[in-house]
């Protein structure tokens, strides 16, 4: 498990997939296949229209694996590694940080407000440069857990299945829940209470990296006590995880179309701002290096045992 992850992230730091790759974008053509056929206009057929589309990919992943692995060791390494590089996308999220930072460092804020914009698909024209900061901190502690840490979690319990179907689960609630067909709007519902389910432990593991990886004491305080306010649980427990073990504030209120949207604060100390943007990646590397040691430890043992 080890070295697949490491070969894929090595992979991907060379040739990083990026968002509306053909691979991704050919699956979503084939979801919203199944959501038509199956679901539009009937809230019943949604569990099977999820399932049709979701598990799928996951079980070819499987055989594949399976498959491969009767042909050899190397090759079930060498499939572990594809589907991870498929399935993870560090790169997806990692230059949006890089590109905010440099903006903001030389003063350009327009740049730092488009790159967001981007980003997170919604304007960012309002934004002062400490709100860009903020906002990027809490959407790459999201997509480190959503891009990474999740798929490395249900690879490491179910192999390539696992990976597949978190990531699988991920893109259609994203994608069905921006589909404007009311027709679908049961079946976007379904897919976010499924991805609840099958996150509910990746973000759990996530929010137990940030605070080994930073401070501890106030990660596990905020996790404790702050979790619940945010909108979507499990997001709440990565942002209020992240934030303690930050030693930052974030949430709070935002302007945007004009007007002031207050958020609830999470976290603890003072207001994220542009200082903080350098740490944030540096707490989402040291996690994700507790995961590698984590792995590499377990694999040795069992090497030994």
């Amino acid at each position: 498990m080890f070295i697949a992850l490491a070969l894929a992230l090595l992979i991907e730091q060379w040739w990083p997939l990026r968002a509306g790759n053909p691979l991704h974008a050919g699956y979503l053509v084939f979801a919203d296949y199944i959501a038509r056929t199956f679901a539009e206009g009937n809230e019943h057929a949604s569990p099977v229209a999820w399932a049709l589309a979701v598990l799928p990919a996951g079980i070819v992943a499987a055989l594949v694996y399976t498959l491969f692995k009767h042909m050899g060791v190397l090759f079930g390494l060498l499939w572990s590694a594809a589907v991870l590089y498929v399935t993870i996308g560090f790169r997806q999220f990692s230059h949006h940080f890089s590109e905010i930072a440099k903006a903001i460092n030389l003063q350009d804020i327009a740049t730092a407000r488009d790159v967001l914009a981007r980003w997170r698909g919604a304007p960012s024209d309002e934004l002062s440069s400490a709100e860009v900061a903020r906002l990027s901190i809490e959407l790459g502690l999201l997509q480190a857990h959503r891009h990474v840490l999740g798929p490395v979690f249900w690879f490491v319990l179910l192999g390539p299945f696992g990976a597949v179907v978190y990531r699988a689960a991920d893109m259609v609630a994203v994608h069905w829940h921006r589909n404007t067909n009311p027709g679908l709007r049961a079946l976007a519902q379904r897919a976010d209470r499924a991805l609840h389910v099958i996150d509910w432990l990746p973000a759990r593991a996530t929010a137990a990296a940030f605070a080994i990886a930073g401070n501890f004491e106030d990660a596990a305080f905020c996790w404790r006590t702050q979790a619940t306010v945010w909108s979507r649980g499990n997001d709440g427990v990565v942002l209020a995880a992240g934030a303690g073990a930050l030693g930052v504030r974030l949430g709070g209120a935002l302007r945007e179309d004009g007007m002031i949207h207050e958020r609830p604060d999470i976290g603890s100390g003072e207001a994220a701002g542009v200082e903080d943007l350098r740490a944030a990646v540096g707490l989402i590397w040291r996690a994700l290096a507790l995961w590698l040691v984590l792995l590499l430890v377990v694999g040795l043992s069992r090497a030994v045992g």
